[in-house]
């Protein structure tokens, strides 16, 4: 039977950079069976972004997507807010990020490693990455707001960071918790959170 749980928070990977794939292994046999167990892991879950460190492997390796159920889940102003659209899959090797220019937006965000629970985190608000694809093909895209966000998020996890080393601390919250903000804008939510108004 295929593993298909996600690492938590506590085991040692997560802390760890994870190393690069060897350019004469990018194409093998054995990276594809990882991103087929990273994609069943994703799917199982689900989640919109999966490092390999968060299935306990520590190679620099993301899958991401954005499928249009996803997006059911919140309003026409939520998704504009988040600015938030559907992701067509794909899969990063050795990605390496780029901030384009200085602009930053917060939200809230949660991880499959850290179960149960949702913070606020500044991110920023268009990058570039360029990554090798699984055919070995060296890639760039430019990306911003909800799409540069997962990025970052799951970069950062191939660096042995997680949002909670980012996130506003007044904003942590439980899942369960955050359910009743569900409905308000980012800067509502934090205010009621933080008990203080935000400019």
């Amino acid at each position: 039977m295929v593993d298909r749980s996600v690492v938590q928070v506590g085991d040692p990977v997560l802390r760890r950079r994870a190393g690069e794939v060897p350019a004469d292994r990018i194409t093998s046999e054995e990276v594809a069976r990882l991103i087929e167990r990273m994609w069943d892991t994703l799917e199982a879950v689900p989640g919109v972004g999966l490092a390999a460190p968060q299935i306990g492997e520590p190679w620099r390796v993301v899958v991401v997507h954005d499928l249009p159920e996803f997006l059911e889940a919140f309003s026409d102003l939520q998704l504009v807010e988040r600015e938030r659209g559907s992701i067509e899959p794909y899969v990063l090797i050795n990605p390496t990020l780029t901030a384009v220019g200085h602009e930053t937006r917060t939200h809230f965000e949660g991880c499959l490693s850290v179960d149960g629970y949702t913070a606020a985190v500044e991110r920023f608000h268009e990058v570039d990455v360029e990554f090798t694809d699984p055919a070995g093909q060296p890639r760039h895209r430019r990306v911003r707001g909800w799409h540069a966000r997962i990025l970052q998020h799951e970069v950062d996890h191939l660096d042995g960071l997680l949002y909670v080393d980012r996130m506003n601390t007044l904003t942590l919250c439980s899942v369960a918790s955050y359910r009743d903000l569900a409905e308000l804008t980012t800067h509502e939510a934090i205010s009621r959170l933080t008990g203080s108004a935000q400019d």
